[in-house]
């Protein structure tokens, strides 16, 4: 048959075969190598930078399908000894029972470089709750001449402090210490917020130093005028593993930076410690609006009825990140579940409107 002969050409008859087709041995390889450098390249790509939302997404015939966990999980991370002996401290501070005090006090903190120009305003405010409050004063230069009866014989010991550096938490650790002597003390407030802010004013104070303990994406600022109840305030004074990172890393000028260790300190800490367990706002009134160092301060002309209600109206509490997109974060202040004002005290006044300030108050109401 004709196509069994075929079987037997020898390779010389198959050189001359008519119709032969000459392809390029290297073609399909190399598209083969394409294919497979742009499938790599593709996976390299999205390992590196990964998409923004939790949960990735393939196209398949049927559309798109969520792909959950597709990439490799983060290393766990390697605690020091310091942070596991603080999160044991803190676990058993937060989980012990709570037993409450049959006369719960509120501990009032003044942090004052000397007299309290407010003292009569404070008379006032204090006047009709004796027994429900306690006063502690740290005067960092010179014993204050009181006015009122509720500060007398009320001053810590005290020791300087300069704005802006460690002492200032020292400070405030010291009065939290005082105010934990009296057990019937359930909440403290410092007179005289937390949020995530990427600028360079938030997380651009950062120093790489204050690892494993502080990772970048924990670093939060803040207010340094806050309200804590008892438990985080007894953990507070007994961190010392943040604390050193904090006193040894964040202070104006190092690096190049100006980290405020009292806006940085607490938010972070409390963040790392009990994050579900607090706010992420501050109860005190602060106007921003200038863009400064420092914040507004009222003068006499300032004090008006239409201010107070201004103030104590504000139900929502607003940051905005120091970066350049200067991103807006807005989030409600509630009080067990039920939006309410979010201010109970302002700052900053001058004292020449203490007189303005006192007859407000006298005929003042809030609801």
């Amino acid at each position: 048959m004709k196509t069994a002969q075929t079987w037997h050409l020898d390779m010389g008859d198959m050189q001359i075969l008519p119709g032969a087709r000459h392809r390029p041995p290297l073609k399909r390889p190399i598209w083969i190598i394409v294919l497979v450098s742009m499938v790599s390249l593709f996976l390299v790509c999205a390992y590196v930078y990964p998409p923004q939302s939790s949960a990735a997404c393939y196209v398949s015939s049927s559309g798109c399908k969520v792909l959950t966990h597709w990439l490799p999980p983060a290393p766990a991370k390697d605690y020091t000894d310091g942070e596991i002996a603080s999160q044991i401290v803190v676990r058993e501070i937060l989980n012990a029972a709570y037993v409450p005090s049959k006369n719960a006090k509120i501990a009032f903190m003044f942090l004052s470089p000397g007299s309290l120009p407010f003292e009569k305003l404070w008379e006032k405010f204090f006047h009709g709750h004796e027994g429900r409050f306690s006063v502690y004063v740290h005067a960092s230069k010179d014993k204050p001449v009181h006015v009122s009866r509720y500060f007398v014989n009320r001053e810590i010991h005290s020791r300087q402090v300069v704005w802006g550096k460690i002492s200032m938490v020292d400070a405030e650790r010291r009065l939290l210490a005082n105010a934990l002597k009296d057990p019937e003390n359930q909440h403290f407030v410092l007179l005289s917020d937390s949020f995530y802010d990427p600028g360079p004013h938030g997380n651009g104070r950062y120093s790489e130093h204050m690892l494993p303990e502080v990772e970048k994406k924990d670093f939060r600022k803040g207010a340094q005028w806050f309200s804590m109840k008892r438990q985080h305030a007894v953990i507070v004074v007994a961190d010392s593993t943040y604390y050193y990172k904090f006193r040894q890393f964040c202070k104006p000028g190092l690096e190049g930076k100006n980290c405020i260790a009292d806006e940085h300190y607490l938010p972070t800490f409390l963040h790392l410690a009990d994050p579900l367990g607090i706010a992420n706002w501050s109860v005190t009134h602060v106007d921003w609006s200038e863009r400064k160092w420092h914040p507004k301060s009222y003068r006499a002309q300032d004090i008006t009825y239409e201010l107070l209600k201004n103030i104590t109206s504000i139900d929502l509490s607003v940051h905005v990140t120091s970066d350049e997109k200067r991103e807006v974060q807005i989030q409600p202040c509630l009080w067990n579940g039920i939006q309410r004002p979010c201010y109970l005290f302002a700052r900053k006044f001058y004292p020449e409107t203490i007189d303005n300030l006192l007859q407000l108050f006298s005929n003042y109401t809030t609801i």
